[in-house]
């Protein structure tokens, strides 16, 4: 097995980091407004009109999944390439696609109020029952296939590179150390990147090919597909994408615990074979996200139900007990990037409970369109993938000489964590009492819930407005690939 190097980072690899940093943070907390919009008015404490709630709703929820993939896109392109060599141009051109795609979504849902949540399920783009316009359908369904398209081009380009480095995807994958008794396997970075470009490149290629049939069925509606074919083909996109945000945001735990603990983290045969199962896993789980519907055949909702109890845990044991081991007693000094690392991991492990749980037939037939999913969802991507990110957006703020007073640093963690705690225990206390999601209006006893995760939502708004402050006070990352 080749031995793990660090390249050299050049100006624009550094620039096009900060680049995509500054656009992640923008973003996210733009659709962190819009999610507190809806819940003052679910809360009764503004009123919204009814459509411009459900195109709120759409944009919050795809540019939330887009946003997630930048940051994870960041971290990923960023550590991996201290292993091999990347192209600048092509991650560039993904942010460029992300903006102007995010630009197009924007203005079909809120000029022409396309307000089909970001499931876009067949055959509504096109049946809207005058809510909206072909075009605005056609521009946002257009503008998610240029957001995908940005993406492949990236994961098929670190693809490239490991090949380049590494020969095949499964000595990548690190199988001739967990079959076999090659002592040097590959970095965890480099193992978690090719698990996530096999697992992303399927999940685009189904994305898009859903996307391109429903913009053809909006010209000729003659030309269609079956509607349960089309939802599968958006779940399995939509399922293996986001979980491809939180694999490559775990990669910035990877590398900067060992580098605060001094411990290496190690790829032995339990983390790579933990890996290799979830690159299966991820692709085969994703029937859990339809087990309300009735025509689906009754094996595959069983076998989604089966290993959605598994599909996570592998690689979420591995590191949550890896994270613990490299912590303990390690004499680590806790600084804020540190900080929000572990509680990304933490997130991350508290929010797969109630997705398990809510992964069980007899459950999910009487939550699965209550405020539990939201609950969980927001658990394990803003606890977890938001706050792995922001810890990596401090870390380089902090690698480029920002400084922040301690203790607004500390406020700043206090405030993003019990606002965040705050939000996802007022889904799941709503969920668990029966409380709709996609709801604009509320009935008078689901008001007080709604008025409590409207105060928590705010307070992650002003504690990631504060962390992200640590970043925009740097000149410019430290560090990057080629």
């Amino acid at each position: 097995m080749i031995i793990q190097s660090n390249l050299v980072p050049t100006r624009g690899a550094r620039q096009a980091v900060a680049a995509y940093l500054v656009v992640f943070g923008a973003v996210l907390l733009l659709m962190m407004v819009l999610g507190l919009l809806m819940r003052l008015n679910q809360g009764g404490l503004v009123t919204l009109p009814a459509e411009f709630f459900y195109q709120s709703m759409t944009v919050h929820g795809t540019g939330m999944v887009g946003v997630a993939g930048v940051g994870g896109a960041a971290v990923l392109w960023y550590f991996l390439g201290r292993h091999v060599r990347l192209t600048t141009w092509v991650f560039v051109l993904n942010l460029l696609t992300f903006v102007v795609g995010a630009g197009m979504i924007m203005a079909a849902d809120f000029i022409g109020g396309f307000a089909a949540a970001w499931t876009f399920l067949f055959p509504l783009p096109a049946k809207a029952g005058g809510q909206w316009e072909p075009w605005a359908a056609a521009v946002h369904l257009g503008g998610l296939l240029l957001i995908g398209t940005g993406f492949l081009l990236f994961h098929l380009d670190t693809v490239r590179a490991i090949l380049g480095r590494y020969g095949s995807l499964t000595r990548a994958l690190g199988w001739p150390s967990l079959f076999g008794s090659d002592p040097e396997p590959p970095p965890p970075t480099v193992v978690a990147s090719t698990m996530v470009a096999i697992a992303n490149t399927l999940g685009l290629v189904f994305g898009a090919s859903v996307l391109v049939i429903s913009l053809v069925n909006l010209m000729v509606p003659q030309f269609a597909i079956d509607a349960m074919v089309a939802k599968n083909m958006i779940y399995f996109f939509g399922h293996v994408f986001i979980n491809a945000t939180i694999y490559m945001a775990v990669i910035a735990v990877y590398e900067l615990l060992p580098e605060y603990t001094g411990r290496p983290w190690k790829p032995n045969r339990p983390f790579l074979a933990a890996w290799t199962m979830s690159t299966i896993l991820v692709l085969a789980a994703y029937p859990h996200h339809l087990l309300m519907d009735f025509g689906m055949p009754r094996w595959l909702l069983i076998l989604g139900q089966i290993l959605s109890y598994v599909s996570g845990l592998p690689i979420l044991v591995v590191t949550a007990f890896g994270a613990l081991m490299i912590v303990y007693r390690s004499g680590l000094r806790w600084d804020l990037p540190a900080g929000l690392l572990f509680i990304g991991v933490f997130g991350w492990a508290a929010g797969v409970i109630p997705a398990i749980i809510d992964a069980t037939i007899i459950v999910n037939s009487v939550m699965h369109n209550t405020l539990w999913v939201p609950g969980h969802f927001h658990s394990y991507l803003l606890l977890g993938q938001v706050g792995m990110l922001l810890g990596f957006a401090s870390w380089l703020g902090r690698a480029a000489g920002a400084r922040m007073p301690s203790r607004f640093g500390i406020a700043a963690f206090w405030i993003f964590v019990a606002g965040g705690i705050g939000l996802t225990q007022s889904f799941l206390y709503s969920g668990h009492a029966s409380v709709p999601r996609r709801f604009a209006e509320y009935l008078p006893e689901w008001i007080g819930q709604a008025r409590i995760g409207a105060l928590s939502a705010a307070l992650v708004i002003l504690g990631t407005t504060m962390l992200m402050a640590r970043l925009v006070a740097g000149s410019g990352p430290a560090g990057g690939a080629r």
